[in-house]
Parts: structure tokens; C-alpha cells; sequence
């Protein structure tokens, strides 16, 4: 039983924390600077997961053409430049590491 009081209740938590700064700045009118700056929050977030992965593979600096994720990382990016297509980008990335993984 206290398992379950404790897994509901963290879900709970969870749950607050993240809907009280929306439900706080539902209200508030943000400027134009800070639209636009929040505008790059996803990308350099998802910057920030990917490229440590793409040029340390298991903890190693590594920017050699035997870096399978390297070269499929490259790949992937040149594909959603051409395509603006993340169905493209992700299938063609992903089979790009598994064939070369």
C-alpha cells in the first residue's frame, strides 16, 4: 500500500510542477525579446541531448569515419536540410545506424 501512496503521490508532484508555471503565465503578457528567445529553447535542447552522443560515443572524443552515430548523425542532418522532413531525417538516420552500427 505504501508503494502505491508514494507512486501517486510523486505522480502528483510531477504533475504540479508542471502545470503551475503554464497556469501562472497563462495570465502574463510576455514581450516580443522573449517570444522570440523562447522560440530556440526546443532546438538547443535537443542540441544539447544529441551532440554529446554524435562525438562521444561511450564517453570517448571520437570524429572518425568508424563513428557509425557520427556519420549517421551527418547524414540525417543533410536529409532534413534538403527535405525539412523529420519522417525522412529520423527514418533515414535510424537506418543509417543500424547498417552501419
Amino acid at each position: 500500500m505504501n508503494l502505491w501512496i508514494a507512486i501517486i503521490g510523486m505522480g502528483i508532484i510531477t504533475y504540479a510542477i508542471r502545470l503551475v508555471p503554464i497556469w501562472l503565465l497563462e495570465r502574463a503578457t510576455i514581450s516580443a525579446g522573449w517570444r522570440q528567445a523562447l522560440r530556440f529553447v526546443p532546438a538547443a535542447v535537443l542540441s544539447a541531448i544529441i551532440l554529446p552522443e554524435l562525438f562521444m560515443p561511450g564517453g570517448n572524443f571520437d570524429l572518425s569515419l568508424g563513428n557509425a552515430r557520427l556519420l549517421a548523425g551527418v547524414i540525417a542532418i543533410l536529409v532534413a536540410w534538403r527535405t525539412k522532413n523529420i519522417l525522412w531525417t529520423l527514418a533515414v538516420g535510424m537506418v543509417l545506424l543500424w547498417v552501419l552500427g
